[in-house]
């Protein structure tokens, strides 16, 4: 009789918990309804596992103390102006929706005249930053998801350490996880000693414990550098050798970096800031945010936009489809993680009916199997509607880029999978800007230059086995 007591407590243990959560997953406003889909169909299948994995993973929970003081700091940092129609103006008309977008995210102004310099390769795009970090004569800021004790990783330290031991106001903010060696490494610890300010965002220690008052798997990806106020840099590099040792096997990784100059760079200078007040104990009164040095010569618009979890979780799929429905001619991607969901796959869909030239650029050999297969479940209909798929063959692929018509450009830290449009604090810029599309352009065609193209041929050649793999992959992907 106990026993029997036992089974039917269990079963009416296990029936409640699935009914509570399909209510909470039926409810929440905020999901999607393939994620509902998703989660609904892996906890009626899954006994007790698919309720707890929705426990831990189904929302987006943020730590209450990191949530209040994230929204304190965004409103007590100074507001950025207004954007007036007029910011708009420069812009081409079929992509000024685009912009609005972008700059109702934060509320940055789209700006015109930044020196913009693209640097598709890695000898160019440690050697200037660390250059600019020795001139600094104030502040130098940075924020990296990744940061290994490789060659980069020591020079950079080096550089950083000289300027705080000039008297610069060096601060340091890294993600808990991806940098979690290098926190515990005497190069780290040299740059504290010799007055280096560093925060660590979303600290990964005690992980377990952590369960229960926030999502463990939220992570700051956001890859920026500024420099006096007045010179900053963005793009996919994390502070990591192109070997990147800790994946060797899937090297060289692919990267491109902006070098930015005016009052775009001011705009960088902000998000550096509301994340180093949420994550540092610095106040904010000792955060000087400089006048934006003034704009170039240089014809061009551009603005940046940062997202994250309570930062607009749409900004960065809606910003990506604002582009890809006003290109008219040619649209090029490049990124390591395509997973794009319904939505975009169906607008790169209709972009290529409507007469426009659709590539998209990702790694042939990918370091996460699951995206892998993720990926390669949205190539048949997008093959078949004639985009362009290419796999990039020598080493991975990392750059994370969107050209349109030539002109328009996306670059940043944002993948195009739904971690980086809801779990992942990002940083992009949209530019209008044809001395960067030409380079860009060059640069993209290089990559399919190394790439092959996966056609509908040879898909259809796909044995039965990956087809499966693939589709699991992408009924698990809305969840994960």
């Amino acid at each position: 009789m106990n026993v029997w007591w036992a089974e039917l407590l269990t079963l009416l243990i296990h029936f409640g918990s699935q009914v509570l959560a399909l209510l909470r997953v039926l409810t929440r406003p905020d999901k999607p309804p393939a994620v509902r889909a998703s989660w609904t169909v892996l906890i009626l299948s899954v006994p007790f596992l698919g309720v707890i994995l929705y426990i831990l993973i189904g929302e987006t929970r943020l730590n209450q103390r990191i949530a209040r003081k994230l929204q304190a700091t965004v409103d007590a940092l100074p507001a950025p102006d207004p954007v007036e129609p007029e910011d708009l103006e420069a812009v081409t008309p079929e992509y000024r929706a685009a912009f609005a977008r972008a700059a109702a995210i934060n509320g940055y102004a789209p700006s015109t005249g930044d020196a913009i310099t693209f640097l598709p390769d890695p000898s160019d795009q440690l050697e200037p930053l660390i250059a600019d970090i020795d001139a600094a004569t104030q502040s130098v800021h940075l924020i990296t998801y990744i940061w290994l004790s490789d060659l980069t990783g020591i020079a950079m330290a080096e550089a950083l350490t000289r300027a705080a031991e000039r008297g610069v106001q060096v601060r340091i903010l890294v993600d808990g996880l991806g940098a979690r060696a290098f926190i515990k490494s005497r190069h780290w610890k040299a740059m504290k000693k010799a007055g280096v300010k560093t925060a660590i965002a979303f600290s990964f220690r005690w992980p377990l414990f952590k369960l229960a008052t926030m999502r463990i798997d939220l992570r700051n990806h956001r890859k920026l550098a500024v420099i006096d106020g007045h010179v900053a840099y963005a793009g996919s590099r994390n502070i990591a050798d192109p070997e990147f040792r800790i994946k060797a096997r899937f090297a060289p990784w692919t990267d491109v970096m902006l070098r930015i100059e005016g009052p775009l760079a001011a705009q960088h200078q902000h998000i550096f800031a509301t994340d180093w007040v949420t994550h540092s104990h610095e106040e904010i009164s000792d955060l000087v945010l400089p006048t934006p040095a003034a704009p170039t010569a240089r014809p061009g618009t551009a603005v940046a936009f940062a997202t994250g979890p309570m930062l607009d979780t749409r900004g960065v799929p809606d910003v990506f489809l604002a582009v890809i429905g006003a290109a008219r001619e040619t649209l090029t991607l490049s990124t390591p993680y395509f997973v794009p969901g319904e939505e975009i796959a169906s607008a790169l869909r209709a972009a290529k009916r409507r007469g426009v030239r659709v590539q998209v650029i990702v790694p042939r050999r990918n370091d996460s199997r699951f995206v892998a297969h993720a990926a390669r479940s949205f190539y048949p209909v997008l093959a078949e509607a004639g985009v362009e798929i290419w796999e990039h063959g020598p080493g991975l692929l990392h750059a994370k880029t969107l050209l349109a018509d030539g002109r328009v450009a996306i670059l940043g830290s944002a993948n195009l999978d739904r971690r980086s449009f809801e779990l992942n604090y990002e940083n992009c810029v949209l530019i209008e800007d044809h001395e960067l599309g030409l380079a860009l352009g060059e640069r993209q065609r290089h990559w399919i230059a190394q790439a092959r193209r996966i056609g509908p041929e040879r898909i259809a050649e796909w044995p039965l086995h990956w087809k499966i793999i693939n589709n699991l992959m992408s009924v698990l992907a809305p969840i994960l």
